[in-house]
């Protein structure tokens, strides 16, 4: 442990901050058992600092220290393993009274565990890390030596893999600047240039990559895509399902097509210009990163995984098997964050592709597009052992299927009710926006079925009601 002073207006502004992820306040050192157990689940999770001398309520009344306070503290984080070091710093008090301020970073070497149990740090309180949360951040310390990606595709090579695709990519990292030009192109000798051939032995990044679509369902069954145009907002019936296996770059091909020809276009005005802005109701460059992020970050040793997009009335989806790794979180991913990719090889293919930009851009480029096309910023979610990015259109859908179909009448109306004024529609105002495609009593009969499904609601009795969406 490293000793040095400081000042007690520091401890002060800490305090007034309050209990968090990375700060406890405790009494005194006769705490420090509990004391030590948060600070494993700090060494868990983002860090943080300790505080003896300090009561709950915050008021600093110290404690007297020597060097036997100081070796207690010393022999009970020593039972942490593996090893830490924390920094003890004092801040001095009122009659020879000092706070001790114990603090970690974020382990190098996760998990830790105090007295072979490992905790991790919600909000201010510490918990017992479970069996399963120790074995993945267990795997997630060994990860960069033996990942799925980079060891043997035993069975494969180079012959099972696509030429072409290994050409197209090495042709565009040399365009973009990403690769010097190897002077050859010769597809091991690319290959082991991408670091996909090692000891001479291809490795599976480099299937997952580049291998020929017939090969890859047989033996790398993982290595699929699942499409969807669901009918209404759940999965209760669709109107187009297919999947498809292939390499990423082919999968990555095949979901945009998809989208492109099952997502509808939305209309736009703009005010300096007369006529109508026809667009995707998505931006197509958004929903390519949220694509490349799933084929990148994905975990790829699920069997069962794939990557998956799904279309809904009122939103698109777009899910990866595994979950987030290094304790990033889906809020952190709008924040600038360090890029740490759970398939590095695979990820900087798509870098010298030029599919992917920059390192740890690409949830912060989605929520930039999205805002300039007046939509809401994507919605990330870790759910099911998989990690899905939503994203919504700004203006109301209105749904196709509740319990029943519903007619493209009774989708106007919804619509008209849902961008109308606050007060709400009158019947005559509903007949005359949905033009002479029906007559008044249609109208009514249609607001009568959005009644019963719960879809709209009338104020008022007779010809004065004004409807409502619900």
């Amino acid at each position: 442990m490293t000793q040095c002073m400081i000042s007690i207006s520091q401890v002060e502004q800490w305090v007034r901050a309050g209990e968090s992820e990375t700060l406890e306040l405790k009494r005194s050192t006769g705490e420090r058992k509990s004391a030590v157990q948060t600070l494993c689940g700090m060494l868990n999770h983002h860090g943080g600092r300790i505080l003896f001398g300090v009561e709950p309520n915050g008021r600093i009344v110290g404690q007297m220290v020597s060097d036997h306070t100081i070796e207690e503290l010393a022999q009970e984080t020593s039972q942490i393993d593996p090893p830490v070091f924390p920094s003890i710093e004092r801040a001095d008090g009122a009659a020879g009274r000092q706070v001790l301020i114990m603090t970690v970073p974020r382990g190098p070497n996760l998990p830790y565990s105090y007295k072979g149990q490992a905790y991790r740090r919600v909000g201010n309180t510490t918990l017992e890390l479970s069996g399963t949360e120790y074995q993945w951040m267990l795997m997630e310390r060994f990860h960069g030596e033996s990942r799925w990606e980079n060891r043997p595709a035993n069975g494969w090579s180079v012959a099972d893999l696509d030429g072409d695709e290994i050409n197209r990519t090495l042709e565009e990292a040399v365009r973009r600047g990403r690769i010097d030009d190897p002077g050859t192109r010769d597809p091991a000798e690319i290959l082991r240039g991408f670091g996909l051939i090692q000891d001479g032995l291809l490795l599976r990044a480099a299937v997952v990559l580049f291998g020929k679509n017939d090969r890859i369902e047989r033996t790398f069954p993982q290595c699929m895509l699942k499409v969807a145009r669901f009918r209404g907002l759940d999965k209760t019936e669709f109107i187009d399902n297919r999947q498809f296996f292939g390499n990423a770059f082919e999968l990555l091909l095949r979901a945009e097509r998809f989208l492109r020809e099952n997502l509808p276009i939305a209309g736009r005005i703009v005010p300096t210009q007369f006529e109508r802005i026809d667009e995707p109701l998505y931006p197509p460059v958004a929903l390519r990163e949220a694509l490349a992020n799933g084929l990148c970050h994905r975990d790829y040793s699920i069997g069962g995984g794939s990557v998956a997009a799904a279309i809904y009335d009122d939103r698109l989806e777009i899910t990866s098997a595994g979950p987030l790794h290094f304790g990033l979180t889906a809020a952190a991913l709008f924040e600038p964050h360090q890029s740490m990719p759970w398939n590095p090889l695979i990820a900087h293919a798509f870098y010298r592709r030029g599919i992917i930009e920059a390192w740890g851009r690409g949830t912060i480029k989605m929520a930039e597009l999205t805002a300039k096309a007046g939509l809401p910023r994507p919605e990330i979610e870790e759910i099911g052992g998989g990690v899905t990015v939503r994203f919504r259109p700004s203006r109301y859908v209105p749904p196709q299927r509740v319990a029943h179909d519903v007619t493209e009448r009774q989708r106007a109306i919804l619509a008209l009710l849902e961008e109308g004024a606050s007060s709400g529609l009158a019947l005559r105002e509903i007949f005359e926006r949905i033009g002479q495609s029906a007559t008044e009593r249609q109208v009514r009969e249609d607001l009568a079925t959005l009644r019963i499904l719960g879809l709209a609601q009338p104020r008022g009795l007779g010809r004065g009601a004004r409807w409502k969406r619900t």
